[in-house]
């Protein structure tokens, strides 16, 4: 049950990064804010890399490729993908798009790993995608028309498809790496990639944009929640009880955004938000849970 709960909370720190991402998307550039994200992650864990720092090298040098693909897709990628596309598209379109984040996951699955897709599976995530566009279309298919995509939605496609199959490759993670070893480790190699590209792109390491109060306080909680917690939590689950059913809980979303709205911004809990988050419940519960309880 617990790694149930570790995915609840990694996908509600997940939420709210959507959320700062799109809030202070105008005040630092993305390949920026995905690099210090990086960066400040990495300054946290260095007590653990000096305490630890030879079985940290040991464990690169066993599987220093499978590990460079880990950090290239999980770290470096993901997230960059993710703040570029928020760049020029509305939250609600980046929960929209991610919301197919597992479908993709069951098809690199049973493409990888020939698992076959069950007709539960298939009613499940059927369900609980339906609940994700019944919320956002708030209850009214007339809205539909109302979305406009950008070239954002694009990079929110790509982040999707590079997660669902970083979640898939957790799979061959390397047993002898403790969860959180194996956290530092892809976490260096994902800032090593940035910092590439952080170069490449004509950037330099200063740190003025932190006199934004915004930026400070928002880039406080994607390091800590979103960063350090969520990929723990999410990296711990995943192998636990595979990304078929881990990736569902992406299902939560837009769940999770309605709460947070309800609590902080005193917006109202409408039906269609009871209508959505009942659809979603079915679908998740159907795809998680049903088997093990038949």
């Amino acid at each position: 049950m617990k790694y149930y709960i570790f995915l609840v909370l990694a996908v509600l720190f997940w939420s709210g990064n959507f959320i700062t991402g799109r809030y202070i998307s105008t005040s630092i550039e993305p390949m920026q804010l995905s690099f210090y994200r990086w960066f400040f992650v990495l300054v946290l864990l260095l007590p653990y890399i000096f305490i630890n720092y030879k079985d940290l090298i040991l464990g690169f040098k066993k599987d220093s490729l499978l590990l460079v693909v880990f950090g290239a897709f999980g770290i470096a990628g993901f997230n960059t993908f993710l703040y570029y596309g928020l760049q020029t598209t509305s939250a609600t379109n980046a929960l929209l798009i991610n919301s197919s984040t597992p479908i993709f996951i069951i098809l690199i699955s049973s493409i990888i790993f020939r698992i076959a897709i069950t007709k539960i599976q298939i009613l499940g995530v059927l369900l609980s995608t339906l609940g994700v566009l019944y919320l956002i279309l708030k209850g009214n298919i007339n809205h539909i028309l109302e979305l406009n995509f950008t070239p954002g939605d694009l990079w929110i496609l790509l982040a999707a498809l590079d997660w669902a199959i970083y979640s898939v490759l957790l799979k061959f993670k390397p047993k002898d790496l403790s969860s959180f070893s194996f956290l530092t480790i892809t976490s260096f190699i994902g800032v090593m990639i940035l910092y590439i590209a952080f170069i490449l792109q004509g950037y330099s390491l200063e740190f003025s944009f932190l006199s934004n109060k915004e930026v400070l306080y928002s880039l406080i909680y994607i390091v800590i929640f979103p960063s350090i917690l969520s990929f723990y939590f999410w990296n711990m689950a995943t192998i636990e009880i595979g990304a078929n059913k881990a990736g569902q809980s992406a299902h939560l979303m837009p769940i999770f955004g309605a709460i947070l709205a309800y609590i902080f911004l005193d917006e109202v809990l409408e039906f269609y938000h009871i209508v959505g988050i009942v659809l979603i419940a079915i679908g998740i519960y159907l795809t998680m849970f049903f088997k093990r309880v038949n």
